[in-house]
């Protein structure tokens, strides 16, 4: 395995195909999103379902919406859970996240990357203005962002080209004389994020900027620039930190036991910044493998602050060879039971599923898995997050993933309506 953290080095985490595909259409139906109205008149015909009415309370820019029972999902005793109104700061209590209030809070989360990438900033800037985009995000129906950065981003903290900011010009100056660098990007899109009423997860994600994951031997070593932590250790509405990115020694290998020693070290650090911060640990084998909290779980000096996050998309865990979009329900839930739900059906811990996707056009293969992975958040009342807002990759290459902007119009698409407390 690579060094995750070293003693030597206090700075580092320290300072921180089948015959028919589907179209995006077909899988946007039927059903629309907890909170949301549909105005008739707005949307043109043969068009998805798209609600243009968000049912949403603000005051003060803050959205609200009123807690929302949903029976059918086991709630361990507790009969509220909050979507959107929720009172820092949080904890954990068994299988749940709770707010200061002591209602569970289910995370609904979309992740927004690039910051992690080429680019060094989060996507879209040259788009939108960032706090609209926050605003957007908001009117879609999540409650928290994931914002992953890079090691890299962090050390060279390097003058962001305009290009990719275009939308943001404030950024710099008011004359234009200093530019902006990553570090003031990441910070201002933060705040736009939690002026809008999000709460913001960091997530270290990879240690040279680039999209994840290649073979570079760099990310068998966990230089996790977490100066972060220091950056951020006053902001009520981030949730807290996701240590890694799908931890990974050299070529992939990782012991649990050594990610956990690891987790906790960097974990420690941040506390004593920030005690009221959630520590979001990832299993192993692209963060899908949690199996080994059941004899070695994370243990902190801080009580109630340890959740465990895991990544399920159709090809998830490796050396696998019957792939999720494979297998039937019963099979598929139960690789999920013994992977990490049962963390939350024991009620050990909670467990975030920090990244779900299907691309643009997926295959009869995605449908399987996608209709089964949300079957199984609902069954167990699971948190998520989904990959990614922004759909493209910074390059323009690669799979064209079905953003976030897609989803989050019509959560309804393969009943992801119950994905959302309320439904």
């Amino acid at each position: 395995m690579g060094e995750y953290e070293t003693e030597s080095n206090p700075a580092i985490y320290a300072n921180l195909e089948s015959n028919h595909v589907k179209t995006q259409s077909e899988l946007m139906k039927p059903g629309l999103a907890a909170g949301w109205t549909l105005d008739q008149e707005s949307v043109p015909s043969n068009s998805i379902d798209i609600p243009t009415r968000p049912v949403l309370k603000s005051t003060d820019s803050v959205y609200t919406e009123p807690t929302r029972l949903d029976p059918a999902r086991p709630t361990s005793g507790d009969a509220r859970t909050t979507l959107f109104n929720f009172t820092p700061p949080f904890r954990t209590k068994g299988r749940h996240i709770i707010d200061a209030a002591q209602v569970p809070l289910r995370l609904v989360s979309i992740n927004w990357y690039g910051a992690s990438d080429i680019d060094f900033v989060p996507g879209g800037l040259d788009v939108r203005h960032r706090d609209e985009i926050a605003q957007l995000i908001r009117r879609l129906g999540f409650n928290s962002v994931r914002l992953p950065y890079a090691d890299e981003m962090v050390r060279a903290n390097p003058v962001i080209d305009e290009r990719v900011i275009s939308k943001n010009l404030d950024l710099h100056d008011g004359q234009r004389l200093v530019p902006a660098r990553a570090l003031d990007v990441f910070r201002a899109v933060v705040e736009s994020l939690t002026a809008a009423g999000l709460l913001v997860i960091i997530n270290n994600h990879i240690t040279q900027a680039t999209w994840c994951c290649g073979a570079n031997p760099c990310d068998a070593g966990w230089s996790n620039d977490w100066l972060f932590g220091k950056i951020f250790c006053r902001v009520s509405q981030i949730l807290g930190a996701d240590l890694r990115n799908e931890v990974r020694g050299l070529w992939g290998t990782m012991h649990w036991e050594d990610w956990a020693k690891a987790a906790e070290r960097a974990s420690e650090r941040l506390l004593a910044w920030n005690p009221e911060w959630l520590m979001i640990v990832e299993g192993i084998s692209s963060a899908n493998d949690l199996t080994g909290v059941r004899r070695r779980p994370v243990q902190l000096s801080v009580p109630d602050r340890v959740v465990y996050s895991a990544h399920v998309y159709q090809w998830s865990g490796w050396g696998q060879l019957y792939p999720y979009s494979r297998r039937t329900y019963e099979e598929f839930a139960a690789a999920m039971r013994e992977n990490w739900g049962y963390l939350i059906e024991e009620d050990v811990a909670p467990v975030w599923v920090g990244e779900v996707g299907t691309p643009d056009e997926p295959t009869d293969g995605d449908v399987n898995y996608w209709t089964h992975l949300v079957e199984y958040l609902e069954e167990v009342g699971a948190g998520w997050g989904y990959w990614a807002l922004n759909a493209h990759k910074a390059t323009g290459e690669g799979e064209l993933w079905l953003g976030g902007l897609a989803v989050g119009l019509a959560l309804g698409s393969l009943g992801t309506s119950r994905m959302v407390v309320g439904q």
